[in-house]
């Protein structure tokens, strides 16, 4: 028994914000923010998207790919899902009701149960590892639809250098199926090893100080702005250098494999300076690593979904294929996974 992703999706808001765009307003400019981050654009929705809004497109994208690829009627596709999974930090209400159960409404899958998660920027990491787990432990539970859909300019301070520069919003989704495939051996497939961790002892490291029950909102309180993240850059930082090298060597460990037999390694769309100081201590070529921070900035969730989208949909992932995913994200959260292709 497998648990392989045979469809994915990905939304993206049309409005596309460029590092000079920022400059026009704030103390940066294009130069200090691709030298510090590697970020050129990103993507922010416009006044009255939601978080489910783009769940949804990119929940829709993924199922029309696996209509296309099985000639299943799409109607049919919505109403066999058992799950779905959305991982997010920007939901579409504050706790109730959940954003994955406005996506069931309007997919109309009816038959499948629905709840959010919340691990931040590895919530794309936990979201498979949970979908496999509860296919697994039920025999007439087949497919898991598990999405990461991310509106963090709600919740970004745009006056903020040290965060406004560094965060975009975009969905991603995947369908994931139990097959008859083996997940040991030669002939192995899917989601074969999965690391999920957290470091409580940063949780202030990156976080929204107000509106939730240790600070909450009072009656009659005035505000100057909206609540918005608040970022140790520096802590931020020296975890995920430590996350993602512990996570890859973990898994390689795990698996008795090396960086030569993955071939694509696609970690959490961060920081290119987090992701480069891996690539040194593991040896790691540019080809091995995909990367789109440069256009959507940090999508937190979402971001790993949309790299293995862009890939999958440009025919770069072929059947038989080791990849490693690794995200690490506010919480402190890490985690990764070795799926095969």
């Amino acid at each position: 028994m497998a648990f392989e992703i045979v469809a994915t999706g990905k939304a993206v808001p049309p409005g596309r914000v460029t590092n000079d765009d920022l400059a026009a307003r704030i103390d940066t400019t294009d130069e200090w923010i691709r030298s510090h981050t590697g970020i050129g654009a990103r993507h922010i929705a416009a006044e009255g998207v939601a978080c489910s809004d783009l769940a949804l497109e990119a929940a829709e994208n993924a199922i029309s790919m696996l209509a296309e690829k099985t000639g299943e009627r799409i109607e049919d596709i919505k109403s066999g899902l058992d799950l779905i999974i959305l991982a997010t930090t920007s939901p579409d209400y504050t706790g109730v009701p959940s954003t994955a159960c406005v996506v069931q409404d309007k997919l109309n899958a009816r038959n499948a149960a629905a709840f959010d998660i919340t691990a931040c920027c590895t919530g794309f990491i936990y979201g498979l590892e949970i979908a496999a787990g509860l296919l697994s432990i039920a025999a007439n539970r087949k497919r898991a639809l598990v999405i990461a859909s991310e509106i963090l300019s709600h919740f970004t301070d745009p006056d903020d250098r040290s965060t406004a520069v560094l965060f975009g919003d975009g969905a991603a989704a995947i369908i994931m199926e139990k097959t008859p495939c083996p997940n040991e051996g030669v002939n192995r497939r899917g989601l074969v090893q999965s690391i999920l961790a957290a470091d409580g002892s940063g949780a202030l490291s990156l976080y929204i100080p107000k509106g939730g029950t240790r600070n909450p909102f009072k009656v009659g309180e005035v505000l100057e702005k909206l609540p918005s993240m608040k970022m140790d850059g520096r802590a931020v930082y020296n975890f995920a250098v430590r996350a993602i090298t512990e996570t890859i060597e973990k898994l390689l460990k795990a698996d008795n494999k090396t960086i030569d037999d993955i071939k694509w390694i696609i970690p959490h769309q961060a920081n290119a300076r987090i992701v480069s100081a891996a690539q040194k201590r593991f040896g790691i070529s540019d080809e091995k690593i995909y990367m789109n921070i440069e256009e959507y900035a940090n999508t937190s969730a979402a971001s790993i979904g949309i790299a293995l989208d862009e890939l999958n949909r440009a025919g770069k992932l072929q059947r038989g294929d080791l990849i490693l995913l690794v995200g690490f994200g506010a919480g402190m959260t890490y985690g990764g996974s070795l799926i095969v292709w």
